[in-house]
């Protein structure tokens, strides 16, 4: 298989990894520019923007709020990426915006979804900033709010409703959407999650409606969990697959080599095999054919293991 590019958005900006705990930690932009410029040097085509909290860090709104201007000109001033600014919250994004420069291209937002707080004003920040958005599509409207996409049929859907709401309310094009539907950890998927994102990438990419759209995931979801000497190949074989199914964006860290392996690759081939065992027979449960899926993905981990392990 030729080997594909993906428009690649880089992550390393962001305080699940331990470089950028530490910069924000310490205000540090001279290590956000390393950060950059490193991801750059990789042939990263976005930086994503993340400095909001995680499990190993508490970050408060308004230490975003204050730092925003200062780190967003100073890594602007070292690459000509543009930005992909990474928050659930609209003041993030306001301001964020305000210290952007256009001049380095359109950002892109990052992110819409059925469960976020005045949602309209993000509608409208897209809108009053001509972004690129993304949208996380595996959350659809319920009766009673809000609630995780559990079929493909769903993660259309609401990829659908997104995109007409951004043609109508912000003027967006098809092109300027990319579509997230969700990648969860295959170590730990028992409710097929990863096959319903394929299967509504697929979906997607067969409706009129939708064409032209991107096709977007947070590819370290997708190893969490599983031994180190594994992942960077378990995310590239997941890549082949979704590449295959329409994938043409990626959140991903440029140091792992995030590009599909081949189609015959032997962790491709297993990987393949192991989705194809979470997926119900006649009158199965989802969890039983979960659990076979995740025998499966253990098994592909071991056949993998080195020698020496």
């Amino acid at each position: 298989m030729a080997e594909t590019k993906l428009c690649l958005i880089g992550d390393l900006i962001n305080n699940a990894y331990a470089r950028a705990r530490n910069a924000f930690a310490e205000r540090n932009v001279a290590g956000y520019q390393q950060l950059a410029q490193l991801q750059a040097n990789l042939g990263a085509d976005y930086l994503d923007l993340n400095i909001d909290a995680t499990r190993q860090v508490q970050v408060k709104l308004a230490d975003m709020l204050s730092f925003l201007p200062e780190v967003i000109p100073a890594i602007q001033e070292v690459t000509p990426l543009p930005l992909c600014i990474d928050n659930p919250s609209v003041e993030y994004h306001k301001v964020a915006l305000r210290h952007y420069d256009r001049s380095k291209g359109a950002p892109i937002l990052n992110s819409l979804a059925a469960s976020r707080e005045r949602l309209e004003e993000m509608i409208e920040l897209v809108a009053e900033y001509d972004t690129l958005v993304i949208v996380m599509a595996s959350e659809k409207f319920g009766d009673d709010g809000t609630e995780q996409c559990l079929h493909p049929n769903d993660v259309h859907a609401a990829a659908k409703h997104f995109v007409e709401l951004l043609a109508t309310k912000a003027n967006r094009t098809n092109d300027k959407i990319i579509i997230d539907p969700g990648l969860a950890p295959v170590g730990a998927d028992t409710y097929g999650l990863v096959n319903i994102g394929l299967d509504a990438m697929r979906l997607i990419r067969q409706d009129p409606d939708l064409r032209g759209v991107h096709l977007t995931v947070g590819l370290s979801n997708f190893a969490w969990g599983t031994p180190k000497y594994i992942r960077e190949n378990l995310e590239r074989a997941y890549l082949t697959l979704a590449v295959g199914a329409g994938l043409d964006f990626a959140i991903a860290n440029p140091e792992k080599s995030p590009v599909p392996l081949p189609a015959d690759h032997p962790i491709v081939q297993q990987l393949r095999h192991a989705l194809e065992q979470g997926r119900p027979g006649e009158g199965e449960s989802q969890e039983t054919a979960g659990f076979r899926q995740a025998e499966a993905v253990m098994e592909l981990c071991k056949n993998a293991a080195p020698a020496d392990f």
